[in-house]
C-alpha cells in the first residue's frame, strides 16, 4: 500500500483508501544502515518493472524476505495513466524495532516504481529515505547516462532536476542495461546514496529527536495552561498582570477578560522571559514600528487602516525574547526575523490535481506564500532546532469606507504561534497557538488563509514557561 499525500495526486489518491494504519512511525536508523534490498529487486525486475502492464497487474500483492529476515510486501495498484508497483517495507516498533504487520508503503527503506499503463516505460522512482510519507528522494528518466533528481520535504522541493550519471554495472554482475533510470531498478541503496551525495543535504532526512525535548516541553506546558484563558477582541495583559484593551490600555470587565491573538502572543512570550527577568512586558512599546515596512504611500493610511499593526508587534516580541535569551546583538531584525529561500518549487493541490509551480520563497513587505509554510517549518525545525516561530498573516484588503479611492494595502490582521519539532519516535509535528487557545492541525490553520502570506521571526524555546 503506497503512500498517502496531504495533497492528492495519482500517486496519492488511488491509494488513500487502502490506508487504515496510525501515522505514528517508529524511530529511523541512519539512511546508510537501511537494509539493502537490490537482491529482492533483481529477482523482481523482470515479471513485476519490465513486464506488460496487464501481466504486473495481475499479479496478486506477496511477501518478500530479505536476507535481514525483513519483510516486504510488494504490489501493483492501476490508475487512469499509470500503476504503481511498490516494494513497501514493514513498519518497526519503536520498541526493540519489532515488526509490526503493518506495510504502509512509506516505511524507511522503501521503494516504488511508477510506470505507463500503455507503454510499460517507467517514469518515475520514488525511494523513502525515513518513515515519513511526505519526505523523499526521486529519480526520472532522461537520457542513456543520466536520470533527473529530486529531493521533496512536504511538498517543497529542497532539490529540483538534478541529472544524476548512472554508470553501468559491473561486468557479470546485472544483465547489461543501455537505459540509465532502469539501471537503478536493481542497484543497492547505498550505491545510490553515493551517486547523489553533495547534490541534497542529507540532514533533512535524519532529525535527531533528542535535540526537541524541551520543544516538546514547551508545548506541553503551553497546553497546560492554555485552557485558562479566553477570547476577548483586542485583549491583552500589562506589564502588571492586568486585562486591559490593547488600543486603550483600558481595563476589561473582569468577567469577560481574555486575550486576542496579539494579547495571546505576548502572554507566550511573557512566560517564557519571565523567569528570567521577573517581569511582564508593557504594552506601548510593542506597538511601535520595527524596521523596514511600507512606504511613503503607505504613511497616509497606517493610522486610519493600522495596517502594520501585526508585523511591527511580532518584531517588538521577538527582539525582547531575542535581546533577553540570547544576547543584545539579537534584538537586530536580520538575527530573527526569516528570510530564507529553500524551495525551488512546490506541489500545489489544484482541483484535486498536483502541480508543481515554481516558489519566490520570501517576498519583500509579505514573507512567504501559506502553500510553503509546512515544508519551510520542515527546513526550520531541522536547522533551528531550539527556536520556534511568531507569524503574521496577511494580505491585501479593501477595508469598506466612505472615503471615495480607498486603495487595496497589504494587512496584517493576524499572529499566531507555531512550534515545529520531532516528537520522541521522529514524527514531524507542527503545534499551532492562536488566540487564546490551540488549533486542531496545521493543515486547519493553513487551509484556513489561501493565497496569503505569512512572516515570521524566530524566538528561542525554552523549557520554563511561567506566564
Amino acid at each position: 500500500m503506497p503512500i498517502i499525500e496531504e495533497d492528492m495526486s495519482f500517486i496519492t489518491f488511488i491509494l488513500l483508501v487502502l490506508l487504515n494504519i496510525s501515522p505514528i512511525s517508529s524511530l529511523d536508523l541512519p539512511a546508510a544502515r537501511i537494509s539493502d534490498d537490490s537482491i529482492l529487486r533483481n529477482n523482481l525486475r523482470q515479471a513485476w518493472f519490465l513486464d506488460t502492464p496487464r501481466m504486473v497487474l495481475s499479479q496478486h500483492t506477496r511477501i518478500e524476505h530479505l536476507e535481514t529476515g525483513e519483510r516486504v510486501q510488494v504490489s501493483a495498484t492501476e490508475g487512469r495513466d499509470e500503476f504503481i508497483v511498490v516494494l513497501s517495507r514493514e513498519r518497526m516498533s519503536a520498541a526493540e524495532r519489532r515488526p509490526t504487520g503493518q506495510f504502509p508503503g512509506w516505511a524507511q527503506g522503501s521503494w516504488m516504481l511508477t510506470r505507463n499503463k500503455e507503454t510499460g516505460a517507467g517514469t518515475l522512482i520514488r525511494i523513502f529515505l525515513r518513515s515519513d510519507q511526505f519526505t523523499y528522494i526521486q529519480f526520472r528518466p532522461f537520457d542513456t547516462e543520466k536520470c533527473m533528481m529530486d529531493a521533496v520535504l512536504y511538498g517543497g522541493y529542497i532539490v529540483s532536476s538534478v541529472p544524476i550519471p548512472v554508470p553501468p554495472p559491473l561486468p557479470g554482475t546485472t544483465p547489461s542495461i543501455n537505459n540509465a533510470f532502469e539501471r537503478l531498478y536493481t542497484m543497492p541503496l547505498n550505491d545510490i546514496l553515493k551517486l547523489v551525495e553533495g547534490k541534497f543535504p542529507l540532514k533533512y532526512f535524519e532529525p535527531d529527536p533528542s535535540l526537541y525535548r524541551d520543544s516538546r516541553t514547551l508545548v506541553t506546558q503551553i497546553r497546560s495552561q492554555i485552557g485558562a484563558l479566553r477570547f476577548a477582541d483586542d485583549g491583552a495583559i500589562d506589564e502588571n498582570g492586568n486585562y486591559v484593551f490593547i488600543n486603550t490600555l483600558e481595563p476589561q470587565r473582569p468577567a469577560a477578560a481574555g486575550l486576542n491573538c496579539s494579547g495571546f502572543a505576548k502572554w507566550l512570550i511573557d512566560g517564557i522571559l519571565r523567569p528570567v527577568t521577573g517581569k511582564r512586558l508593557p504594552i506601548p512599546p510593542l506597538k511601535e514600528p520595527f524596521g523596514e515596512r511600507g512606504s511613503s504611500f503607505t504613511v497616509n493610511w497606517e493610522e486610519r487602516r493600522d495596517v502594520f499593526f501585526g508585523l511591527d508587534w511580532i518584531r517588538n516580541l521577538a527582539a525582547e525574547a531575542n535581546g533577553t535569551l540570547r544576547s543584545a546583538p539579537y534584538r537586530a531584525l536580520e538575527e530573527f526575523e526569516i528570510r530564507r529561500n529553500t524551495f525551488s518549487s512546490i506541489m500545489i493541490n489544484e482541483n484535486r490535481n498536483i502541480v508543481v509551480n515554481s516558489y519566490p520563497g520570501f517576498m519583500h513587505e509579505a514573507g512567504y506564500t501559506m502553500e510553503g509554510l509546512r515544508p519551510l517549518l520542515y527546513t526550520l525545525a531541522i536547522d533551528e532546532p531550539y527556536s520556534f516561530y511568531l507569524a503574521a498573516i496577511n494580505t491585501e484588503i479593501s477595508t469598506p469606507t466612505s472615503i471615495r479611492g480607498t486603495p487595496r494595502l497589504r494587512q496584517y490582521f493576524h499572529i499566531a504561534a507555531l512550534i515545529p519539532y520531532f516528537d520522541e519516535l521522529g514524527v514531524f509535528r507542527i503545534a499551532v497557538f492562536e488566540s487564546a487557545t490551540e488549533t486542531s492541525s496545521f493543515i486547519a490553520f493553513r487551509n484556513r488563509y489561501p493565497g496569503h502570506f505569512v512572516n515570521l521571526v524566530k524566538i528561542p524555546v525554552s523549557a520554563r514557561f511561567e506566564p
